[in-house]
């Protein structure tokens, strides 16, 4: 005792001949000095440092329990050192295990290293009502994390605070920690608690203390975790175990005479109850005072401007009682006063800290509720709510409905509410109330609020995958589906023009193959870029008629149709405003499309150009705005492919022309998008090769060629379907939405442009992880090897590669311009602005090897017009 007040007296003396500015400067250097020290400490010697702190804490916890309830005069010693127990003990048992110092976690899979850092110098604001058990608590809490603590200690519990402090302080220094890793102001005051919540070397500020000093803390401009007052209502609803709802509230309220800001501070009571409860209460030890004497309770309680009187905290009820002139029998644990209102005009049902509680009848379960939030917005927002009741459901529901952070059900509140003693929240003497209570934390604060958490994040590639559906191919193919499985009621989607050619006839044959024969349903009035008009009414006679199995026979119209029919069959309250948007990620987009469990869906095509049947794409044209739009979905990619011949035999000439220059495009766009691959590429090439040898054979009428394009339309379709594709098929789709022009055309017209640009180096790089460097140069210049095609340098090459499609283009009667095939030079200009931004707006645009401006796409499209450098 002695050395104590030696050393006070010396450091008195010091602080005397210094100012405050300098006496927190000389506290925070020193402070700066342990953090340093602390830097290079190994999770093994901070944990064996708190934990000497604990045992040392615990040895003393009778003894500083008696000192703060000498000091303060407040609440109940007994309760005191139960406080200092569990700020040692159950605070060590939970954050013993808490990994603080460097790396706390390494995900080698997802290449993320987690590095745990100390916020810094923290100041610790103590209140009167636990001094020793918070400065115990806060002590092992910054040294777990490897911050320095400076207290400033509420004046009234100054010597106590001390006490606790210095225990845990030369706990800590025996064990390894550094001299100034826990500090004090010696001679408290506001100006110096201020100042240290200011200083500049303070990272954070840990307050705890009246809602004055919690606001000061959030003024600092620096992280602050601080707690907000409480004025917790407990439901006692009509299920409750009468007995054990009142031994809590009893015990609650009596904790340290009522403290714990946590504890209940009015009681609502179902009315079927009320009087077994108000019994039990009183044989309990609770005196209901006369409504002739609330007057006097509250004034004794209560400033007049609202809020508890300062020596009213931690007080007795017997000494309450008789400060205003209330005569209780001896032995009055808690004080009641049955009360019906909420607010300024019913003091009582404010905060009150001590063992006094306000009584309330609910005429029913939402008049209760309204009581319990009524009470949470008179001063308790945020902090604690209590509910006894054996009703599941009803616990759940008012959880819900009560603002509240803490909602504790069947227990204590003063108890229940620190956590971890009767529930399996985390411990804590700092309590947070959220935003409802101007908190920046809403749940119990503990060591993983005081540090900093860096992420070292290693690049990685995402997962790519590979997704087809079953194909079948070679001529008569179609017979597959005579012993398809699953098959019994048949909707078939098509156009009139697959009707007159008898192709419907030949799927339906055999169809009706299948063993125990089938009944259909027959769709066929879709026209060339389908509508969602179209797509409605399809929807609407497959609704009436519930398929098992979706047949689609066409050209890209149909297959898209089709798809569009089968996304809001599956899913009647599926958006197409919500499907139609763009996203980065197909597998992380915001609008996600259910995965299809009516109906599996057979593509048939009869086109060698959209690869729709390998793909999850389906182009739609809105038909109010009359914008074509690709929705991307791996829901839409059908599940089975049947690539037969037999159906492409008499194509038209200038449709053989338009889909086999759209099965160039996709092939290219995908060998050059970001997202190809080496599972990709491969398909890409041949495809490429194949249309080169092969397209002109097929629009002279070459029944082995038209077969080879078909072949290359669907390799060209696996390919883009998990590489995509990329600004040519943007502009295309705006182009032939606003023009009319037929989608092959409009693709064929913008290639040579797109290639020319790409080629360039990019004025914005574009983004994906697998694609490390711009590379589409080199990536044009390989095709155009791989053809053959003369050329030494990439620049030689590239424009082998356009000649070679303006040749091939010409070849099938394409001429490139949009200008030559009937474009309206006024409606170009007049549109020309809206399409650019719509094309950047395209979900194609995002896989393009190079990321263009809105201003860049516009230029492609007026060179497009006259088919500059392409067309002389």
């Amino acid at each position: 005792m002695l050395k104590d007040v030696k050393e006070n007296s010396k450091s008195k003396s010091k602080e005397s001949a210094e100012t405050v500015d300098q006496m927190i400067d000389r506290l925070t250097a020193k402070a700066h000095d342990a953090l340093c020290a602390m830097d290079n400490f190994t999770q093994e010697q901070v944990d064996h440092i708190v934990h000497q702190m604990s045992i040392a804490a615990l040895d003393q916890h009778m003894a500083l329990a008696k000192a703060a309830f000498k000091e303060t005069g407040r609440g109940v010693m007994e309760d005191k050192a139960v406080k200092n127990m569990y700020a040692s003990e159950e605070i060590w048992h939970s954050i013993k295990h808490d990994k603080t110092v460097g790396i706390i976690k390494d995900d080698h899979e997802r290449q993320l290293i987690t590095v745990a850092e100390p916020l810094g110098i923290l100041a610790g604001v103590t209140p009167v009502t636990n001094p020793t058990s918070t400065t115990i608590f806060k002590s092992l809490i910054a040294v777990k994390t490897r911050n320095p603590i400076i207290f400033a200690f509420h004046p009234q519990a100054q010597q106590s605070s001390v006490m606790a402090a210095k225990v845990v302080r030369d706990a800590a220094i025996a064990a390894g920690a550094p001299e100034g890793v826990i500090q004090w102001i010696e001679t408290p005051s506001l100006e110096a608690t201020t100042a240290l919540m200011n200083h500049p070397m303070v990272a954070s500020v840990l307050a705890t203390g009246g809602p004055g000093m919690v606001k000061a803390a959030y003024s600092t401009g620096k992280p602050a975790l601080g707690v907000g007052p409480g004025n917790g209502p407990a439901y006692i609803e009509k299920t409750a175990n009468i007995k054990r709802a009142v031994y809590d509230i009893v015990l609650s309220k009596t904790f340290d005479n009522g403290m714990v800001c946590a504890s209940e501070n009015s009681a609502v009571i179902d009315h079927e109850i009320y009087d077994d409860v108000k019994k039990e209460m009183q044989d309990r030890g609770v005196f209901f005072i006369k409504k002739s004497d609330e007057k006097a309770l509250a004034d004794t309680m209560f400033k007049p401007e609202g809020g508890v009187k300062g020596p009213i905290p931690g007080m007795s009820a017997q000494k309450i009682a008789d400060l205003a002139g209330i005569k209780v029998p001896a032995g009055t644990k808690v004080l009641a006063a049955e009360i019906t209102g909420v607010g300024p005009k019913f003091p009582l049902s404010q905060e009150k800290l001590c063992p006094m509680i306000s009584v309330y009848k609910a005429t029913s379960q939402e008049n209760a509720f309204k009581l319990c939030d009524d009470l949470l917005h008179f001063g308790g927002l945020g902090h604690t709510a209590s509910l006894h009741t054996m009703d599941d459901a009803l616990a759940t529901k008012f959880g819900i409905a009560m603002k509240a952070s803490r909602v504790l059900i069947n227990t204590p509140s003063a108890i229940g509410g620190i956590g971890n003693l009767y529930n399996e929240m985390v411990p804590s003497l700092t309590l947070g109330t959220g935003s409802w209570g101007k908190n920046s934390v809403s749940h119990n604060v503990s060591s993983f609020d005081l540090l900093n958490i860096k992420t070292i994040a290693k690049r990685r590639n995402n997962m790519q995958w590979i997704k087809l559906p079953r194909v079948y191919f070679e001529k008569t193919s179609v017979r597959y589906l005579d012993d398809m499985p699953g098959i019994k009621r048949v909707f078939l989607v098509t156009d009139p023009a697959m009707v007159e050619l008898g192709y419907i006839d030949t799927v339906l044959n055999e169809l009706k193959r299948q063993p125990n024969g089938i009944e259909y349903s027959l769709f066929s009035d879709v026209e060339p870029d389908p509508t969602t008009d179209t797509v409605n009414r399809g929807v609407a006679q497959m609704r009436m008629f519930k398929p098992d199995t979706i047949v689609a026979l066409g050209g890209g119209s149909a297959m898209d149709a089709a798809k569009n029919m089968w996304l809001f069959y599956e899913d009647p309250e599926a958006s197409f405003f919500g499907a139609k948007q763009k996203f980065l990620d197909i597998r992380k987009r915001a609008y996600k499309f259910n995965k299809p469990h009516k109906a599996q869906f057979v593509a048939i095509p009869t086109t060698s150009g959209t690869g729709s049947e390998v793909t999850p794409f389906a182009v739609i044209t809105d038909s109010k705005t009359h914008v074509k739009y690709p929705l991307a979905d791996y829901a839409l990619t059908p599940d089975v492919a049947i690539v037969d011949s037999q159906f492409i035999e008499t194509v038209p000439k200038k449709t053989v022309a338009y889909s086999g220059l759209d099965v160039l495009t996709h092939a290219i766009e995908s060998y050059v998008s970001n997202m190809a691959s080496d599972y990709t590429r491969p398909w890409s090439l041949q495809a490429i090769k194949l249309v080169m040898d092969n397209l002109t054979n097929s629009y002279n009428g070459d029944i082995t060629a038209r077969e080879e394009m078909h072949n290359a339309s669907t390799l060209a379709g696996m390919a883009f379907a998990n590489a995509f594709l990329g600004i040519d098929h943007s502009i295309a789709h705006k182009l032939g939405g606003e023009f009319g022009l037929p989608h092959g055309l409009a693709i064929a017209i913008t290639l040579p442009h797109v290639i020319r640009y790409n080629f360039k180096e990019p004025t914005k790089l574009s983004m994906w992880p697998k694609y490390d460097h711009f590379k589409a140069d080199e990536d044009y210049a390989q095709i155009a090897r791989y053809l053959g095609l003369p050329g030494t340098t990439n620049e030689e090459l590239k424009e082998a590669l356009v000649k070679k499609i303006i040749d091939l283009a010409h070849s099938v009667d394409v001429t490139l311009s949009l200008k030559a095939n009937g474009v309206d030079k006024a409606h170009f200009d007049q549109a020309v602005d809206k399409l650019a931004e719509l094309a950047f707006e395209d979900q194609c645009t995002t896989a393009n090897p190079r990321e263009p401006l809105v201003s860049e796409l516009k230029q492609i499209m007026l060179d497009e017009y006259d088919g500059k450098n392409v067309e002389k």
